[in-house]
């Protein structure tokens, strides 16, 4: 094994999601974004469909799209707690830079939406490394947001269009802490003809 290839797989096996309220100046940007960006669409795409695209959200248009959900929550659950309006106000300021994966997963003679939309998830595990491989911290979250459907009109999704997840980018404030992980041994199961 190559120092690269034993370099690559350390990344992957000590992977570790950073809390986007801990993620702090500078996110990626410029050529260290497109190199990201580029790296998160080496995905297997059959039929070269490319069933994703990219939402930016920064600087002020972050506070702005807060700003913008508020009303959408307290619509959704009614008066919010001064601590939930909080929440809801500054859900993208917690991270420098977000992306939103937008899911382009359409009905296709020869390709199901599912093995699409299995794509996209790549996109979003792609970015996330490619982000911590270039020294950022990167947390791949949906929450309410990525379900709702004037959220979605209000990022000018199209119709058909669904957010796959919101990758919050920064640089770590803090080293996260490793959780459990499951039992190798729970997951593989070996098939044989019987």
């Amino acid at each position: 094994m190559t120092t690269e290839q034993s370099e690559t797989l350390r990344l992957m096996l000590t992977r570790r999601s950073h809390p986007a309220m801990s993620m702090v100046e500078p996110a990626p940007e410029g050529e260290a974004l497109r190199t990201i960006l580029q790296a998160a669409s080496r995905v297997p795409d059959h039929g070269k469909l490319v069933p994703w695209r990219f939402i930016l959200i920064r600087d002020e248009a972050r506070a702005d799209l807060g700003k913008k959900l508020l009303p959408l929550a307290e619509a959704r659950e009614g008066a919010l707690s001064a601590e939930r309006r909080d929440q809801e106000l500054t859900r993208f300021t917690r991270a420098p830079l977000v992306v939103a994966v937008v899911s382009r997963a359409a009905v296709h003679p020869k390709i199901p939406v599912w093995e699409q939309q299995l794509c996209v998830g790549a996109v979003c595990m792609n970015l996330v490394m490619a982000a911590n491989a270039s020294g950022f911290a990167a947390q791949w979250l949906t929450e309410w947001m990525a379900f709702d459907d004037d959220v979605s009109s209000l990022l000018g999704l199209a119709e058909a269009e669904r957010i796959a997840g919101f990758i919050h980018l920064g640089t770590p404030s803090q080293q996260p802490s490793e959780r459990p992980r499951p039992d190798l041994d729970d997951l593989i199961s070996e098939w044989s003809a019987a």
